[in-house]
């Protein structure tokens, strides 16, 4: 939507709503025009509380609701209400969009900055006014949502920040350092960027990107992370779990096959959390050629094994090495437990906050 239409929009939905409201005497929206555009603010109202007097109400609107727009809106809404407030005018500042995350609600009220946007979902709270409205849903869906950061090529770029949230990168970095075009790596920076999980650097005249909020992109890439988009061969042996992973580990070695545990069997060497009796690795072979030498019997329930065929070789990025075996990154490791229903969800949590946290 084109923003003048965004800001029609909003001024309609924002009269509807202030008149609704019992403690609202009289709601008048006004055109600014002779103020210089310092001072000026998208939309303006004055809202009279009777006894409470009169209040201004300041919006800054966009055309999208993204974090980054809302943080974008309250730096100009607090320049706008520190000019304004100057003459002791009571103001309050208003972000107004199509339709307003629940991060970008947040950022409001941390900010302590009203929010209005089309679909109908609102907080204003000044005087003795408070009025909070959600729940509605976004009658204006991203044509890119924000799952598109973990498809396959892009989930690299996230992987390798999530793993090394401290550093700071250029774009060509990013793509170097996890093989794909200098073109993706642009486009992923990009929309980390609408969403609020970058921040920005200068040095020698360029541009350096370094992770923000890592737990709370990891915990989005989950919500949208099954293990099983990974390719699943299920398996029995009669030997024990631990016999199986040092028999699988000395087969890959002496055969020079890729492989990393995952699952519990990773959880059981980074962060001991539960028992288990199923082993799992990735491997980047054939496994229909792995099996018969390993002497695993292929079933169709209750596995003691299953071999994973990875959807994208950043599965292997970042791999470590403990006790002799190989194993996923901490970032794979956690979404492959957290996907795993039942207690691979407290695995899952368990490693956050034993390794991933103090990390970031």
């Amino acid at each position: 939507m084109l923003e003048r239409d965004v800001i029609e929009r909003i001024r309609n939905r924002t009269t509807d709503i202030l008149n609704k409201a019992g403690a609202v005497k009289d709601v008048t929206p006004i055109e600014e025009v002779a103020l210089p555009r310092v001072a000026q603010a998208d939309l303006l109202f004055k809202v009279d509380l009777g006894s409470s007097g009169i209040y201004t109400l300041l919006f800054e609107v966009k055309s999208s609701g993204n974090p980054r727009y809302a943080q974008q809106a309250i730096s100009q809404l607090r320049t706008v209400m520190q000019r304004r407030g100057l003459d002791g005018e009571r103001v309050y500042g208003v972000f107004g969009a199509p339709f307003i995350s629940e991060g970008s609600r947040q950022i409001c009220r941390d900010g302590g900055i009203g929010f209005v946007d089309i679909a109908g979902n609102c907080l204003l709270q000044f005087g003795d006014t408070y009025i909070n409205i959600e729940g509605h849903p976004n009658p204006f869906p991203a044509t890119r949502p924000l799952g598109s950061l973990f498809s396959r090529k892009s989930s690299r770029v996230v992987r390798a920040m999530l793993l090394d949230p401290g550093r700071k990168w250029y774009v060509t970095d990013l793509a170097e350092e996890t093989g794909i075009s200098l073109g993706q790596a642009s486009n992923v920076k990009a929309r980390l960027l609408e969403y609020d999980f970058l921040l920005k650097s200068k040095s020698t005249g360029k541009v350096r990107f370094q992770l923000k909020n890592p737990r709370q992109l990891l915990e989005k890439w989950a919500e949208s992370y099954d293990y099983r988009v990974n390719q699943t061969f299920d398996y029995y042996s009669m030997d024990g779990v631990r016999d199986v992973e040092e028999r699988m580990i000395d087969y890959f070695n002496r055969n020079e096959i890729p492989y990393a545990l995952t699952l519990t069997s990773g959880a059981a060497r980074v962060a001991p959390y539960l028992r288990y009796s199923r082993a799992f690795a990735y491997v980047d072979v054939a496994v229909w050629n792995v099996a018969p030498a390993l002497d695993f019997k292929e079933v169709s329930s209750g596995p003691t094994v299953t071999l994973l065929q990875p959807y994208d070789e950043g599965v292997f990025y970042g791999l470590q090495e403990l006790g002799g075996a190989k194993v996923v990154s901490d970032v794979q490791l956690y979404l492959d437990l957290k996907s795993y229903k039942g207690r691979g969800e407290e695995a899952a949590e368990f490693l956050l906050k034993t390794r991933l946290e103090k990390r970031w």
